[in-house]
């Protein structure tokens, strides 16, 4: 196999000190592109095998939806010989990254700014809820936790409705990529300096940088928005609709082309110069009108007939689908979105890393291994 086939990131090692989601999902992805991932367990091993749900083997599902291409070892970091066994560990090591809970390595001996001392080349990687410093440093977080103080909790959901916890690790997954996006930037760096990088990333961070164009919003209106619900605060035609038969479809008409293909389909060509709808502007400031017009057209055939429809007419739609029917489609495109992960005694199938590299070689995807 020649250098430009190999996997982008075959000869990084890395020691993976992270338990439950955010720390693996990111070790996760860097083995997946070909690094060499150590996942140091404690004595009990890392706390989410013992979520309850689906096993394979008995193995937790949820543990192996995070921790596929990494071989493992148990350490008592607390122990001598176990912090004699992670500074050998350390040797040839280019990334450690962890997700304690602020001052436990310091506590263990093993903060970065010691451990980069004698290894000034080390990329060291925090995950926590709140960042190393801070008033809320201290503070334990899990996924719901900065999910509800970032305001991400208060967007989900329907106006009138409680707060809805995003149906995905959203504040765990997030705190990964970037703890991701921060290894590779300080991997560069360190081709050009020789020198490592500490990197702290924050959960709470994270879900607030996934505020998008909601946070300039917000400090622009002094007013914070509410429930997104099916729509858009800013695009009256990006919205779900429900068709005859129950069955729910979004639909994004975003431009004049889009918006007029759109009242084509529907039969309601009349909108197109009507006043009240002649714009984008006008649009959102009659929203409720236009959105009662809609729905009652929409509600008169199935929602697969208009999908089917608006395509045709190059507008933007889409059927809401269950998860077991989105990974039905991807189980069916065959096109790499799914992987079949295995070891000697059982296989089961996962979602795939969506990164691809052409003419690259594709890590042979595996359990954690002793």
């Amino acid at each position: 196999m020649s250098a430009g086939q190999r996997p982008p990131l075959e000869g990084l090692r890395i020691i993976d000190l992270t338990t439950f989601l955010s720390g693996p999902s990111a070790t996760q992805l860097l083995g997946d592109l070909g690094a060499d991932v150590i996942k140091v367990e404690s004595l009990d091993g890392d706390s989410s095998r013992a979520i309850v749900g689906p096993t394979v083997l008995g193995e937790s599902a949820y543990f192996l939806a995070n921790n596929r291409n990494k071989r493992s070892i148990a350490i008592d970091l607390k122990s001598p010989r176990g912090l004699e066994v992670f500074q050998r560990l350390l040797t040839g090591a280019d990334i450690v990254i962890e997700n304690f809970r602020p001052g436990v390595t310091a506590r263990l001996g093993i903060d970065p700014e010691t451990v980069l001392a004698d290894r000034p080349t080390l990329i060291w990687a925090s995950i926590s809820g709140f960042g190393q410093d801070g008033p809320l440093r201290d503070r334990p977080a899990y996924d719901m936790v900065v999910q509800a103080m970032s305001g991400v909790m208060s967007l989900n959901g329907h106006p009138g409705a409680p707060a809805a916890r995003l149906g995905i690790p959203a504040g765990d997954v997030v705190a990964g990529l970037y703890a991701v996006i921060g290894i590779l930037a300080a991997v560069q760096a360190r081709h050009e300096t020789g020198r490592g990088r500490i990197i702290d990333v924050s959960m709470l961070r994270g879900q607030l940088a996934m505020l998008s164009y909601q946070a300039l919003y917000t400090y622009l209106n002094g007013v914070a928005p509410g429930p997104q619900g099916a729509g858009h605060d800013s695009i009256a035609t990006y919205r779900s609709f429900r068709g005859a038969d129950g069955r729910e479809l979004v639909v994004t008409a975003n431009t004049p082309r889009m918006w007029e293909g759109l009242c084509r389909v529907l039969g309601v060509e009349d909108l197109i110069v009507d006043e009240r709808f002649v714009d984008a502007a006008n649009r959102l400031r009659h929203k409720e009108e236009l959105w009662a017009i809609l729905e009652a057209r929409f509600a008169e055939r199935a929602a697969a007939e208009w999908v089917d429809l608006l395509s045709a007419a190059s507008v933007p739609v889409a059927p809401v689908k269950n998860v077991l029917e989105a990974l039905e489609d991807a189980r069916d495109a065959a096109d790499g979105s799914l992987v079949v992960v295995a070891n000697e005694q059982a296989c089961f199938t996962n979602v795939a890393t969506p990164i691809r590299f052409v003419d690259t070689a594709q890590v042979t995807p595996g359990y954690p291994v002793s």
